[in-house]
């Protein structure tokens, strides 16, 4: 079986959009956020999403989930066995309450090796051993129309990623859903990246 990085793009979008119909509540007991996909954690929302997916695909996932990159005990966020090693991040430019995020873009944009962000992942993705091939997935949620458009913080983390880390990226696929619940993360977008 194969499956192309634009395909896994699109699954994705699809299930987190399917999720976003289930009115899913994150947060802790202490603090409740409204419903929808948008206030979801980002692991929480990569496994709701592939728990969708193994339902609706299994054929594609019914083996996928977080694996540990070969000899480290670090975790990659998703495998795909013999096909994909995933890493995600999620992006939002506001919170749940309306008010922005101050720091929502250092999750692509870090450009040290070590650091959680986009960049770090592929550069851990790059330097390891997995046989499958290696991408980054970057999901996000904003305002219909965009009060601050994820687009600006992607196409940076392409020149960050390319001319001040040295980063091969193959080319960008980029999947759009709207109509969410929340009413703030009203409209998603999930983008990838083959590391080569």
């Amino acid at each position: 079986m194969t499956a192309s990085l634009n395909e896994l793009v699109w699954d994705f979008a699809l299930a987190f959009k399917a999720v976003d119909t289930s009115a899913p509540i994150g947060g802790s007991p202490r603090r409740r956020y409204r419903p929808g996909i948008g206030p979801l954690g980002e692991r929480d929302a990569i496994h709701r999403a592939l728990e969708q997916l193994k339902l609706t695909k299994p054929e594609l996932y019914s083996r996928a989930g977080p694996r540990s990159y070969p000899g480290t005990r670090a975790q990659c966020d998703l495998v795909l066995p013999g096909l994909w090693a995933l890493e995600f991040k999620l992006i939002r430019p506001f919170g749940d309450n309306g008010d922005p995020a101050e720091h929502w873009s250092e999750n692509v944009l870090h450009p040290y090796e070590g650091n959680t962000s986009s960049i770090g992942d592929c550069l851990k993705l790059r330097e390891s051993r997995f046989s499958e091939r290696k991408a980054v997935i970057v999901f996000g949620y904003e305002h219909s129309p965009p009060r601050i458009d994820l687009e600006l913080a992607v196409m940076a983390f392409e020149i960050v990623a390319e001319h001040v880390n040295g980063l091969t990226l193959g080319e960008r696929y980029v999947a759009e859903f709207d109509g969410l619940i929340h009413p703030v993360h009203q409209q998603g977008r999930v983008y990838g990246w083959e590391v080569l």
